[in-house]
């Protein structure tokens, strides 16, 4: 049975309207603390990445912070943090990827939208099978998965290609249910296939 070491948590790098959301980022830093769970994250300071980091870093937990050169001073890189420079955003979603058995989407903006999403692509593309799971933190990534099941709804996500994640609301299930999903992946399962890592 596979256990998952590390998770890769895409995040704002600003703090949202609501306090919830860093409520829910500095619960999660402590609950993968708490399982011996390294964080794999995108290396900022600021926002819902730096709460994060933070919550992992306080308790003595394993951070490492996946940050392209030109992303350095505008998010702050994280010193406190095992961090690696990339040179351009493709590299650093491989690295990211290279270094996580699963995947954890907190609110956020553009980037982090672009970055769950892609990893959903290369899912429902077959290149693995790691897990993917939306913290719907107030409801928060509801109108994306609206639009995916429109999508499914008008075929564009045909029989075959289905989008498969998770998703909850509560910070307290994602490590359960990642626990669930990852169990049964293989070692090959993993791995990008190489097609794929090619290109990103």
């Amino acid at each position: 049975m596979s256990t998952i070491k590390r998770i890769c948590v895409y995040c704002g790098s600003g703090p949202g309207s609501d306090p919830a959301f860093v409520q829910a980022a500095r619960r999660l830093g402590t609950i993968l603390v708490e399982n011996r769970i390294g964080l794999v994250y995108g290396g900022g300071s600021v926002g819902l990445m730096g709460e994060l980091a933070d919550a992992v870093l306080n308790h003595g937990g394993e951070v490492i912070g996946v940050i392209p050169t030109f992303l350095e001073n505008r998010e702050h890189a994280n010193p406190r943090s095992k961090l690696i420079i990339t040179r351009d955003m493709h590299e650093r979603k491989q690295r990211m990827f290279d270094e996580a058995d699963a995947f954890v989407a907190l609110p956020g903006g553009v980037g982090t939208l672009e970055e769950v999403v892609e990893q959903m692509t290369w899912a429902q593309l077959g290149r693995h099978k790691k897990p993917i799971l939306l913290a719907n933190i107030q409801r928060f990534w509801d109108p994306l998965c609206a639009l995916l099941d429109h999508m499914e709804e008008l075929q564009f996500i045909r029989p075959g290609l289905t989008v498969n994640y998770l998703q909850t609301e509560r910070v307290e299930e994602i490590l359960p249910m990642l626990t669930e999903a990852f169990a049964d992946v293989s070692e090959t399962e993993k791995a990008m296939k190489p097609p794929v890592a090619g290109r990103v």
